[in-house]
């Protein structure tokens, strides 16, 4: 495509063939299972990554992309093309952002020719996707960079995450729940909803005690945010899975029933989300009245 090319990373989570198909740049965020690294050189199949969490208790560790990295990035993608659009994960769960935009900087002061704007998404997984997917579907409308640039910073505050995790060890781990918290909800068969306020931080939005019961409150929030013609905005509706496809199915056809959607974009939950997530998550992502 010309005009400018649209970055993202592996905490999007989005489906190879969709990144293929649009011809989007991928940053990837290395993290490591079982003392072995994995990233752009090396991948785990992400069955495998949920079965040695799953099976055998492993417990992996991410990192974060540093400003020479992005560069480096950046580089390859510029020649290419000389105007980049970043589309970055949530400052508010990492400090990949910060050193995106220290790194565009420096390369626009090295290479005066050359634009690179980078957004912060304030999302995560395949949320950070459905906002990959809106810059698409302006550059394919023949937006300019600035525009659709523009046009993504005014969706932040609409583009809205509801998810549940099927066990709260992980969230302990993340430090987003106590240990105590974590053992008394384990028991209990405790299963919270959160979502990803303003600022692109986890917020715990409210307990229930069951798996059915999870998912239909992600189903309830999002008829509560679809309120004030926000349901019309939703040509498409992503949920994202942590090896949990049969759940994202019927998190899927509820919508289908209650809202009449018929478009969905569904896929896993990646490495370096899944890595504090756990295996079992179900998340939703749709534009909605406020976060």
């Amino acid at each position: 495509m010309e005009g400018f090319k649209i970055i993202t990373n592996t905490t999007a989570d989005l489906p190879v063939d969709y990144i293929q198909e649009n011809q989007l740049g991928l940053v990837y965020f290395n993290y490591i299972m079982d003392g072995i690294s994995y990233g752009k050189e090396k991948e785990l199949d992400w069955k495998e990554f949920y079965r040695l969490m799953r099976e055998e208790g492993k417990m992996p560790t991410t990192s974060q992309v540093n400003p020479e990295e992005y560069k480096e990035y950046f580089r390859e993608y510029l020649k290419e093309n000389r105007k980049l659009l970043y589309i970055s994960f949530s400052s508010g769960l990492s400090g990949s952002c910060g050193n995106a935009m220290l790194a565009a900087e420096e390369l626009m002061e090295e290479e005066t020719d050359c634009r690179i704007i980078v957004v912060d998404s304030k999302c995560a997984s395949m949320g950070e996707g459905l906002f990959v997917y809106k810059a698409v579907q302006m550059q394919k409308q023949g937006r300019t960079l600035e525009e659709t640039a523009n046009y993504l910073a005014a969706l932040v505050p609409h583009l809205t995450h509801v998810f549940t995790v099927d066990d709260l060890n992980h969230l302990y781990r993340g430090g987003r729940v106590s240990k105590a918290t974590a053992i008394v909800g384990t028991i209990a068969g405790i299963k919270p909803i959160l979502h990803v306020d303003d600022e692109g931080h986890l917020i715990p939005l409210s307990k229930v005690r069951g798996r059915k019961k999870s998912l239909n409150a992600l189903v309830d929030y999002m008829e509560e945010k679809i309120e004030g013609g926000y349901l019309e905005r939703n040509d498409i509706v992503f949920i994202s899975h942590g090896d949990a496809l049969e759940d994202a199915e019927y998190v899927k056809n509820e919508i289908e029933k209650r809202f009449g959607i018929t478009e969905f974009k569904i896929n896993h939950i990646g490495p370096t989300i899944g890595a504090h997530s756990g295996p079992g998550t179900i998340a939703l992502f749709f534009e909605g009245n406020s976060r």
